[in-house]
């Protein structure tokens, strides 16, 4: 065949341009000969049955950008394409993508014509950074009234029902930004940007005075009054066209006074400009509260002064009203804002909007499901499949800031065994080098004399070992000297002399080189992990934002961390923690390929489930509102399709009230209520600054806070069967283990806004008591099933709200009808002894499956068909619980063990409980 001449190729290539739609593979491509259309191309690529990859350009050509996020499909599926009128069709069995060759506007279809999602609107600016060329993109996409929207990741403004919220997408501590969504209606939509992004509004959030008309708490036009009161001395009263102080420059605006104990107060009136529903964020420091309109719009929230949050709030607003702000700053340092958005109409805030800073085109991709499971496993097909998790990290693990010794390590873990509290992974927090040697990778020798000694003790014990790695150098390590050698770390921090909080010069790796990766690696094998014996287990991958200093400025942040080994941060913002976690999980798999890696990291992305990462959720703060705030940021998160998340159980940063003796009592109760919370989500770990968090240290023994958080320290492990089984079930069936009820019970709208409920797999719903004080809280159980008291066994109607009783000791817990909960043996650590002995409770009320998973634990051999799995059912019409056969093998399988059936009804346990030998093969068991 002769070779094709570049004339000839040319000449295809402005045929296959002047054609309105053609398919080539995969691809469909479509021509918007409309001058008027902003868009110029489409190209639909069809993945699967129900997955489709939407790009549009205002070019004539597509971007070669290879997806961060999305791994490389094999985009095999069959598909029809047919052009009716101004229509080109793309038909799969199960979705359908119309594109209207006029706009360039896309919308999709199921198989039985209900519209998921359309298109109304794009738009492409030009944007130039560094000298690369691309766009400031947005899609709209028409709301539905009757929809709820979940995802985004993890955000702490109590917001979990997206829908008409608005979102900045940026990475921070305790802000996990990851831009897929998933609806009620029966799609998902990944957007592939890595940019500064934006969920709804796309303008922002503007200054006060930007939106409203302001005036002094006298009436006086164009500002409002703020008033400085500090602990000693006169006020400062002056007049404040905006309330902007939300990072380390912006601060400098404020009065020179000392804000450590002072008391400021702004007020006056706000005047809108047009009638309409208003969005404000409040960013907050110490303590704030706010009033408008007279009424109390946000009650008093606390963070730490270095580690603000964002909270929103909205409100309808005609005409002039009065507004006050009252701030009590808890630092020297301390931030403060609050700003609003402009004005949409209700039906425009209602669409679906995702706006990106930079981009080559807009790109996306749309996963449809007949649930939500199957949208999250359509999501996992494009960001790869999550690990199996080894037990241990399912275990509870014991965490603070910080264990400064050998034998803080050692004698901690000692003390867990001595009393008897069942713990797995005790974790090395930061500063185990030496005072200016951030990033050596190094123990001080002087606190850590002999670190594979302190490993081995660890190991000794049946614990594992976590130890903090952050992708940060001081500028005087060899590491970084080697590193900066070869252009891998961000050089801007130097050359402006960048220092962290504790005086040093600092800045980081850049884990978008390949070469970057594989050298932060090698450093951390040679200092670390090789050099001990390979003995450490784990690595916590802190402040990977990445975050070189708190209350940044966005721009100078940005500035910070470019060029990137792909381009301007300003295009690659948000993926830091994603390409750093597959520096650690490629790094250590190639070195041992059958060795279970695990990783938890501060930050995250799309994608980040398939390097066995996990997140938490960051710095948050010792108060009852963060505690709640989690649950609403745990659901987002794990509603994103990342599987494994967790928190710092008692929050991080304590607010100096809990110093005092007086409030111990608060603090001892904060903690309970915590760790009954803590117990049902996928990773059970306490940390935080001082008060220590030792069990023994919160509380003493016997006490109520005592022996409540060693009860649901236990109760976790006799549930070790169940949960990882649910582990298994991540990896093999796309699961989701921390599940909004939503998920589960999708045609009771009641549940669509409901955060400090959820489901922890298929049977649990845990029901945490978050005020201070409270003996019972109002519970909502879902329509479609019975429900049983998990500690006295009543049952209960669903479909109902009731007032669960909530003693100190325990947290309202409800098991679903139709459960099956396989329970173990009390043990001490989670792989303390084969699961010989299993107690099946079974909860009648409906028919039930569960499919206990059992491996080898630690290793790889999952992935080549090592596992066993015995599915277990229960018929409600006979009563009969049948243990199916199993099916796999791994090496050292327990070849029978003995079921304990345990049927609690009203109560009581059923009298006629059974001991059951089981061999592999099918039983049938009559109750």
């Amino acid at each position: 065949m002769k070779k094709l001449t570049t004339i000839a190729i040319v000449a295809l290539a402005l045929c296959a341009c002047n054609k309105e739609y053609y398919k080539k593979g995969n691809d469909v491509f479509v021509n918007v000969n409309n001058p008027e259309a902003t868009t110029k191309r489409v190209r639909l690529q069809v993945i699967s049955d129900k997955i489709i990859h939407v790009n549009s350009t205002p070019e004539k050509k597509f971007s070669t950008r290879k997806s961060l996020a999305v791994i490389p499909q094999k985009a095999d599926a069959k598909f029809d394409v047919a052009k009716e009128g101004d229509i080109v069709r793309v038909s799969t069995t199960a979705l359908r993508a119309d594109v209207d060759t006029k706009t360039g506007f896309v919308a999709f279809y199921d198989a039985s014509g209900k519209e998921l999602l359309t298109e109304i609107r794009k738009s492409y600016t030009p944007i130039t950074v560094e000298g690369k060329s691309e766009y400031t993109i947005q899609d709209v996409f028409q709301g539905s009234d009757d929809e709820a929207i979940y995802g985004l990741g993890q955000h702490q403004g109590l917001e979990y029902n997206r829908k008409g919220t608005n979102e900045e997408l940026y990475q921070y501590n305790t802000k996990i930004s990851n831009p897929f969504i998933m609806s009620t209606k029966g799609y998902g939509l990944l957007w592939d940007s890595y940019s500064l992004s934006r969920f709804g509004n796309a303008g922002g959030y503007k200054q006060l005075g930007q939106i409203f008309k302001l005036y002094d708490k006298d009436g006086k036009e164009g500002c409002l009054t703020g008033t400085y009161t500090p602990a000693e001395g006169e006020p400062i009263v002056r007049q404040e066209d905006s309330l902007y102080y939300e990072n380390e420059w912006a601060i400098k605006n404020l009065p020179e006074i000392k804000l450590k104990g002072a008391k400021v107060v702004y007020e006056g009136y706000i005047e809108p400009k047009q009638e309409a529903d208003y969005y404000f964020s409040l960013y907050y420091a110490g303590s704030q509260r706010v009033e408008l309109g007279g009424k109390e719009v946000v009650s008093t929230r606390w963070r730490p002064a270095w580690n603000p949050n964002s909270y929103k709030f909205s409100a309808h607003l005609s005409e002039k009203v009065p507004i006050k702000i009252e701030w009590d700053p808890d630092g020297d340092v301390s931030y403060m804002g609050l700003r609003v958005a402009e004005p949409q109409s209700e039906e425009e805030q209602q669409h679906i909007s995702f706006w990106s800073e930079m981009n080559p085109e807009i790109d996306y991709y749309l996963v449809a499901g007949d649930d939500m499971d199957e949208i999250i496993h359509g999501y996992r097909t494009l960001t790869g499949k999550a690990q199996v998790m080894a037990k241990w990290v399912m275990g509870f693990w014991q965490s603070r800031e910080r264990y400064s010794t050998q034998e803080d390590i050692v004698s901690t873990v000692a003390e867990f065994r001595r009393r008897g509290i069942p713990m797995d992974n005790i974790v090395q927090d930061w500063q185990y080098w030496k005072d200016d040697q951030w990033g050596s990778h190094q123990f001080d020798p002087d606190r850590y004399p002999d670190p594979e000694a302190m490993l081995d003790s660890v190991h000794a014990m049946h614990a594992r070992f976590m130890i903090s790695v952050w992708p940060k150098f001081y500028t005087n390590t060899d590491n970084y000297k080697e590193l900066k050698a070869h252009g891998y770390v961000y050089p801007y921090a130097e050359e402006v002399g960048l220092q962290d909080w504790l005086g040093h010069p600092e800045s980081f790796y850049d884990a978008y080189s390949e070469g970057g990766r594989k050298m932060f690696w090698r450093q951390m094998d040679e200092n670390l992990y090789t050099k001990y014996g390979r003995k450490i287990d784990s690595w916590w991958m802190d402040a990977s934002e990445p975050n070189l200093r708190d209350c940044l400025p966005l721009e100078f942040q940005k500035a910070l961390t470019t060029p990137t080994g792909l381009g301007p941060s300003t295009e690659y913002l948000n993926a830091y923690a994603l390409m750093n976690a597959d520096a650690i999980y490629n790094g250590q798999r190639d070195l041992e390929p059958d060795r279970r890696v695990f990783l938890l990291t501060r930050s995250g992305f799309a994608g980040l489930q398939r390097f066995s990462t996990a997140s938490w959720s960051g710095d948050i703060g010792t108060s009852w509102t963060d505690m709640e705030a989690q649950m609403a940021a745990g659901l987002g998160y794990s509603m994103s399709g990342i599987p494994i998340w967790g928190m710092d159980i008692g929050g991080f940063s304590v607010d100096e009230k809990f110093y005092k003796p007086e409030n111990q009592k608060e603090w001892q109760e904060l903690q309970t209520r915590w760790h009954q919370f803590g117990a049902f989500v996928p990773l059970f770990r306490t940390h935080g600054q001082w008060p220590q968090r030792e069990i023994w240290n919160i509380a003493q023994e016997g006490t109520p806070t005592y022996e409540s958080i060693l009860y649901y320290i236990k109760l976790r492990y006799a549930l070790m069967p169940y949960v990882y089984s649910l582990a298994g079930a991540v990896h093999f069936d796309d699961y989701t283990i921390m599940r909004g009820l939503v998920m589960d019970f999708p045609q009771d709208k009641n549940v669509r806004d409901i955060y400090d409920q959820w489901m922890f797999g298929p049977a649990f719903m845990p029901c945490p008591v978050y005020h201070y004080g409270d003996r019972s809280r109002e519970v909502y159980l879902p329509e479609g099933s019975d429900w049983y008291d998990f500690e006295s066994g009543q049952k209960y109607t669903g479909g109902q709200k009731i007032t669960a009783q909530a003693p100190y000791e325990r947290m309202p817990l409800y098991v679903k009808a139709g459960s099956i909960v396989p329970m173990g043996q009390e043990m001490q650590w989670s792989d303390q002894m084969p699961a010989e002995y299993i107690t099946l409770r079974v909860y009648p009320g409906a028919n039930g499956h569960f499919v206990l998973y059992e491996d080898e634990n630690t290793n790889y051999n999952y992935e080549k068909g090592a596992y066993a799995t015995i599915p277990i059912d229960w018929d409600e019409a006979t009563r009969t619980l049948t243990i199916g056969q199993r099916e796999g093998q791994f090496p050292g399988m327990l070849q029978s063990r003995t079921f304990t059936i345990d049927c609690p009804e009203l109560g009581k346990p059923a009298s006629d409980a059974q001991h059951i030998t089981y061999y592999g093969e099918k039983l049938e068991i009559k109750l």
